[in-house]
Formats: structure tokens, sequence, C-alpha cells
């Protein structure tokens, strides 16, 4: 018979190679899962670890691909320094931190998990920025929905057309929007509204104009994104008008400030 010691030893090695194989179970648990996300969401991933995606930092938070000559470089941190300062000055100062991934090469984008747009946010703490994308008016669109979703408590919404039309707003794109300074604004109109002219008031910046309804879902704007260019246009149109009839942009911060205290949008918008 095996003595009393060396049965309880084997029994103690069994538990201590147990424990073991436990510990490099959970040990590798982070890099399993670390794994499946740089397949699955990649953009999660590389906003998270830029420099796991080959990215090098140019400015504090902004990085973008290796290599790039000192004039791009310059190009990538110009952009994103023009489009805080429209952010900033919308708002009237900045909550909201977003770290910038820019990417001046179709490879690049497609690498750190981005498609066919120009840019796009990442869960509200980062902004993706493809070759076409490197520019003010994207950029600031981008940081615009991050801006009002960190300004935003976890159970305020607002409809998926504001948050677009606001952001063409913030950021003063001219697919969408005339610039602010062009008075007697031509006001394309499509069916059910009235044609005419912004004559006198040069505050009217609309290129298309609808009293219809619009998208509120974000899966309802992409389908008719997708389908219609205008639909930022008319989107832009509607809180261009109500920002400027309200006063101008700080509405949007007695908006943000009323939702947060459980208004909903409806009530306090009357849209």
């Amino acid at each position: 018979m095996m003595p009393k010691w060396r049965r309880a030893g084997s029994r103690g090695g069994t538990a201590r190679r147990g424990r073991v194989w436990l510990l490099a179970a959970l040990a590798a648990l982070p890099i399993a899962t670390a794994a499946v996300v740089a397949v699955a969401y990649p953009s999660l991933a590389a906003t998270t670890c830029p420099g796991c995606y080959g990215l090098e930092r140019l400015a504090e938070g902004v990085y973008a691909e290796p290599g790039l000559p000192p004039h791009r470089k310059r190009q990538v941190v110009s952009a994103v320094e023009e489009a805080e300062r429209r952010v900033r000055d919308f708002y009237g100062g900045r909550r909201a931190s977003p770290r910038i991934l820019a990417c001046l090469s179709d490879g690049c984008y497609r690498r750190i998990g981005g498609g066919g747009e120009r840019g796009v946010a990442v869960l509200n703490r980062a902004v993706m920025l493809s070759p076409s994308g490197v520019d003010p008016v994207i950029a600031s669109h981008e940081m615009s929905h991050v801006e009002l979703h960190v300004r935003l408590d976890s159970g305020a919404q607002v409809p998926q057309w504001f948050d677009e039309g606001l952001a063409v707003l913030v950021s003063g794109d001219p697919r969408y929007l005339a610039p602010a300074t062009a008075p007697g604004t031509l006001v394309e109109t499509t069916p059910g509204t009235t044609p005419g002219t912004a004559a006198g008031a040069p505050a009217e910046r609309c290129l298309v104009s609808t009293d219809g309804p619009l998208p509120t879902t974000l899966d309802a704007w992409l389908r008719a994104a997708g389908a219609d260019r205008n639909t930022y246009a008319r989107a832009a149109c509607r809180v261009s008008r109500w920002v400027t009839a309200n006063g101008g942009p700080h509405v949007v911060l007695d908006l943000v400030r009323r939702l947060n205290e459980g208004e909903t949008f409806g009530a306090v918008t009357g849209m």
C-alpha cells in the first residue's frame, strides 16, 4: 500500500495541475475575446488600440497610417483642429474628446473596419475618417454626433433625423446647406411644400425643404439616405430653421438639458 503522504501528495499534485489549467484558461479568455473582437469588430478594436493596427500618433488623440509625408500629416492635424473648432464654437465648448483615426489609403481604412462611408463615429468615443473624409466638414460632422451623445443622459433620445441634421449644421456641409451668409438662398421644395426664396432672411440656408416625416430610427435613416442623398438636406433644413427660429445654437443646449430632465423631444421642440 502506498504511504498516506504519497497519496495525499498525488491528490495535491492533481489539484495543483487543475488550478494551473484553470488559471491558464482564465488568462487566455481576454486574449480569445480580443481576437474575436478584432475579427468581428475591427473598428472597435482599432479605436481601442490604434497601434495594434499600425497607426501612429500625430497629435494628442489623433492617429494616422504610418509613413505619411509631412504635408499629409499636416493635412490630418489641420482638418481635426478645424473640426474641433467648429464643434466648440457651436456648443460653446467641448465635453467629448473622441480619438481620431485617419486613413489616407483605402487599404488602411478597410483594415480598421471602415466601409464605403467617408467617416463614422464609433460608440460615441472615437471617429474614423476615410481618405475622402480627412477634411473639417466630415470630421466635424462625426464629432458632432459624439458631442451630442456625450451630453445626453442614457435615457434621453433624439430622432435620427435631428442627430444627422444637427451634424450637417455644425459642420456647415455645403452639400446640404447653403452658407450662413448667403441671402436670398433658393429653397427647392419637395411635394407638399411652398416654393420660394429666402430673400431678406440671410439665416435661411435650406437647399431642400419638406414638411413630411423624416426617419426617426437609425435603420430607417440608413435606408432613406441610401436611396436619396437629399434626405440629409431635408433634415439639415428642418434643424437649421428650428435653431434659427429659437435664437441660435443655445437652443440645442436647452434641448439637451430638458431631455436629460425627462421631457420628450416632441414636447420640447414641437416637431
